[in-house]
């Protein structure tokens, strides 16, 4: 079990990074963050939880990741 929560963290990392430097590469680096994370929540919403009598615990806790990693992000600095 430890090694699938250090391939997730690994994974949640990884993902962070890709998204961050997406956001850095747009025109409005905030208004993407946003958006991304609503269309996140969205696809968390949306999916469906095989093998559960009650999937809402599963689904509360990856809303919950997904913001915790897009609350880690910020817009760039601009000290260039």
């Amino acid at each position: 079990m430890d090694e699938l929560n250090g391939r997730m963290m690994a994974f949640q990392i990884l993902l962070t990074g890709l998204i961050a430097r997406s956001a850095n590469d747009a025109r409005d680096p905030l208004g993407f963050l946003s958006d991304f994370r609503d269309e996140m929540r969205a696809v968390i919403r949306g999916v469906r939880i095989d093998g559960l009598p009650d999937g809402g615990p599963v689904r509360d806790h990856a809303l919950r990741a997904a913001d915790e990693m897009f609350s880690l992000m910020k817009a760039p600095a601009n000290d260039q």
